[in-house]
Formats: C-alpha cells, sequence, structure tokens
C-alpha cells in the first residue's frame, strides 16, 4: 500500500472545509487485477477512506459483497456497489453510478430515502453533469493519468483534470494512474479524493 498516498489522504481528512467528513481513500475492487479485495480492504486506515465494489459478473459477487460489507463496518469505512442497487441496499451500502446513470427508475428515491452514499464515474463534462443532477455525493473524474485499466485510453491529464473538476459542480475524486506521486499533480483545492486499485492493493 502506497505510503504516500495514505499519507496525501490523511492530509486531506484533517484540512477544514466543506469536504471534511468526506471519504478521502477510494479502494476499487478489479476482478481481474485484484480477485480477492478483502485483504486491501483490511488494510485500509479506519474511517478514513471507502470501498467501491465492482467485481461484475463474478459467480461470487453476493457473497464477497457480504464479506467487504462486514470489513466495513468493522473498519468505519464506506461501502458502495457499482451499478447495482438491490445488492446495495442487501448489504446496507451505497451505490456507485455509471457515467451518471441510475440502472433502474426506482433506485435513486430508495437510495436517497435511505441517505446512503452514492457516487459515480465521470470522464468528461457531460458525464460530470449527470452525475450531479443522479444525486452523486462524489464523482471519480477519469482518467487523470495512464492507467493499467485503460492502456489505450487518453489520459485527462492534471491541468484537463483540474478544469474539469472546477466546473462539475459537485466534489470530484482522482481516478487513473493515481499513486503516492501522481496525487500531488493535482490541485488540492479541487481534489476531494482519490480511488485506486494498484496503489493501495
Amino acid at each position: 500500500m502506497d505510503a504516500r498516498l495514505l499519507a496525501w489522504a490523511r492530509a486531506a481528512a484533517a484540512r477544514p472545509g466543506p469536504a471534511r467528513g468526506l471519504p478521502r481513500l477510494w479502494l476499487f475492487t478489479d476482478a481481474q487485477r485484484m480477485p480477492d479485495p478483502r485483504p486491501s480492504a483490511m488494510r485500509l486506515p479506519r474511517g478514513l477512506g471507502g470501498v467501491v465494489f465492482r467485481h461484475d459478473g463474478a459467480p461470487d459477487r453476493a457473497a464477497l459483497g457480504r464479506d467487504l460489507a462486514g470489513i466495513c463496518r468493522a473498519r468505519r469505512l464506506v461501502l458502495v456497489v457499482a451499478g447495482d442497487p438491490r445488492l446495495a441496499a442487501a448489504l446496507g451500502a451505497g451505490v456507485h453510478l455509471r457515467a451518471g446513470r441510475w440502472p433502474a427508475a426506482c433506485a435513486r428515491p430508495f437510495m436517497r430515502e435511505g441517505r446512503r452514499m452514492v457516487t459515480s464515474s465521470a470522464h468528461d463534462p457531460k458525464e460530470l453533469r449527470l452525475a450531479r443532477r443522479a444525486g452523486a455525493r462524489l464523482a471519480f473524474l477519469s482518467p487523470a493519468f495512464p492507467t493499467a485499466s485503460h492502456p489505450d485510453g487518453a489520459a485527462l491529464g492534471p491541468i484537463r483534470w483540474a478544469s474539469l473538476g472546477r466546473l462539475a459542480g459537485l466534489r470530484v475524486a482522482a481516478l487513473g494512474g493515481i499513486d503516492g506521486d501522481t496525487i500531488r499533480r493535482l490541485p488540492r483545492q479541487v481534489c476531494a479524493a482519490a480511488g485506486a486499485i494498484t496503489a493501495l492493493a
């Protein structure tokens, strides 16, 4: 686990401001690059972050989700489930939207009534607008830097990322190629949180 990234998250959490109390460090699960995310989740600092549970199509997704929900409760972490409000509700978790879109018409009011965390992915201004309208509290703007998850994709780079983040209308987190060095290339006034796979493995 990247010690410099952990230090960045602790410093961000200690700063006063409207983002105070927001999880600063997010582990993204990935069935190929991190088949079992439980050990990494157990190493996340207590009360400092969260887990975005993906593992789409995994045959044991529900069971793995239950294990992660237990770990998150024990370590005071926030759990959000990507693209599946029903599983999220069963786990007592929040929802991670894909590009600001709810997968079911009834999901948004249901999640709002439960006061659970809603996050979203976003890659451009349109998706940032959709995330804001969908009620997301935090948008993961990506890819900030070149990333192994999408080796052929074009990265936003720090200047474009910061420009989009300033105009987002909601808090933004950096995702894509994030580690203890790259996170410091993004303005702390804009970057509310960080998401990673490899740096938090």
